[in-house]
């Protein structure tokens, strides 16, 4: 595809943050800036299980999605050329964590907006009925608290609260590569794997 060609030195982006923060937005948008190709943690997840994170939660606990998002997560994000979104408790993992940061030419970018944005986010989305845990806003906001030093050590951060998606993929841009670049060509993204929201 034809298109402004990121560093060699970076070969993937790892999009992390709490659930809300825009990662699938700005991840698709963001690959199809750079030519790359999008996934989702989540919907790699939900393809392998034929199940949706909420069913997985209900039928089998949270123990066993979060063996399947390790899963998906340690085969996706070595492919070269790839936006991976991050579920948003995937790096409460003490082994993905140390995994991916053995990955000398990926970088982690930390979407970031307050609680209440985050929040008010979620609970306009289509599968807001679907999210149990947006019924337990104290709880929410406890792992939303636990979460954030496992955040802060993603190789940048860019706040969303008052950015567009394209905004935000602007900072991305900058931050690491250094410089502007522009969309692909009038054809339509990249394709994305694991399905699209």
């Amino acid at each position: 595809m034809s298109g402004s060609t990121p560093s060699p030195a970076i070969t993937g982006i790892l999009l992390t943050g709490f659930m809300g923060a825009g990662k699938t937005t700005a991840g698709a948008l963001l690959a199809h800036r750079l030519g790359w190709e999008f996934a989702d943690s989540d919907f790699l997840v939900e393809a392998r299980a034929a199940m949706t994170v909420a069913e997985i939660f209900e039928q089998k606990g949270e123990a066993a999605f979060r063996e399947l998002e390790a899963a998906v997560i340690r085969e996706a994000a070595v492919e070269a050329r790839l936006v991976l979104a991050l579920g948003g408790g995937a790096l409460e993992s003490e082994a993905t964590r140390e995994w991916l940061a053995s990955l000398p030419t990926i970088r982690m970018v930390f979407l970031d907006a307050p609680f209440s944005t985050l929040v008010g986010r979620c609970a306009g989305q289509e599968n807001a009925p679907e999210r149990p845990v947006l019924r337990d806003r104290d709880r929410l906001a406890d792992r939303w608290k636990a979460r954030q030093p496992l955040y802060q050590q993603a190789h940048v951060r860019v706040e969303t609260a008052e950015r567009t998606p394209e905004a935000v993929v602007d900072c991305i841009v900058k931050e690491l590569f250094g410089r502007e670049t522009e969309p692909v060509g009038a054809g339509s993204p990249e394709r994305a794997r694991g399905g699209q929201k």
